[in-house]
């Protein structure tokens, strides 16, 4: 990223906030007060991060066995499957089962112990869903590289609504967030092409002046395309919700040993944040 880049971006944030970030005098540059609380929320953001693949590199205390995931597409395409290859490289007499599905489907999988884990975003509240981690994501927007409004750092969510949207179908919670955003916004949104496959919806855009959306995590592969543009959407319409990698209420014991080594340590779990609500996260007592 250039010098000038860099700055634009600190003016966006700063604009944001509605705060400035550094006092700048002659001798160069410090925080100030909101800077300091900013830079304590990014770093504990990527801390708690940090934790969700530390989660899944404690199976390695797994050398052999299956491991049954069920997780959300945004999660399935980059970050999942390199740490699985990573995994594997180390335990090749692990086994590993993926189901790629909504957050629906995947709390049903775990109820009927179908699967042993689910890493899936802005799950529905279930009384058999224990949250070992949960993390804040925000949506972004994806575009064409040369979509017009590409050259913006950071869109609203009623700029993105004036073009043509290709959406996840409805059983896909950020669809849910969007919708929910713009229902009472003098812009509708037009959707003119639906699907359950991100992958359809990336290349669609790709070649049109369509606007898709995905959590954070899952827009990886599209930053490192040449042919898209990922923007981030302005905190001001909290277009964000949790990542939530969770098991199974009371575990049978056949199951609890094996999801045990898969999720120690069980006092460092995070709660399930309340919906809507800051993308920060808590610490869970006990």
């Amino acid at each position: 990223m250039t010098p000038s880049a860099l700055l634009r971006r600190i003016q966006d944030v700063e604009h944001d906030l509605g705060a400035p970030l550094f006092e700048r005098h002659s001798l160069g540059v410090r925080l100030t007060a909101a800077g300091e609380l900013f830079i304590r929320w990014i770093r504990t953001q990527s801390a708690e991060l940090q934790r969700v693949y530390s989660q899944i590199e404690e199976l390695g205390g797994l050398q052999r066995g299956d491991i049954r995931i069920a997780c959300s597409q945004a999660v399935a395409r980059s970050f999942l499957l390199q740490q699985v290859v990573d995994f594997r490289a180390r335990h090749p007499n692990v086994k590993f089962r993926i189901v790629v599905t909504d957050h629906i489907s995947a709390v049903r999988q775990l109820t009927e112990y179908e699967i042993d884990l689910a890493l899936i975003f802005r799950p529905l509240r279930h009384p058999e869903l224990h949250p070992i981690l949960s993390i804040g994501q925000g949506l972004v927007a994806i575009m064409a590289a040369d979509h017009p409004l590409a050259d913006k750092a950071v869109l609203r969510l009623r700029e993105c609504a004036h073009y043509d949207l290709a959406m996840p179908d409805t059983a896909f919670g950020g669809r849910e967030i969007i919708e929910t955003r713009l229902a009472n916004s003098s812009v509708k949104p037009r959707i003119v092409v639906e699907s359950n496959n991100f992958d359809m919806l990336g290349e669609i855009v790709a070649s049109s002046d369509l606007i898709t959306f995905q959590i954070d995590i899952g827009a990886e592969l599209w930053r490192r395309d040449p042919r898209f543009a990922v923007r981030r959407i302005n905190d001001v319409d909290r277009t964000y919700g949790p990542l939530v990698l969770g098991q199974l209420k009371g575990a049978p014991p056949a199951r609890r040993s094996q999801i045990r080594r898969a999720t120690r340590p069980r006092h460092a779990c995070l709660p399930h944040p309340a919906h809507g609500r800051n993308p920060g996260v808590r610490r869970r007592r006990g």
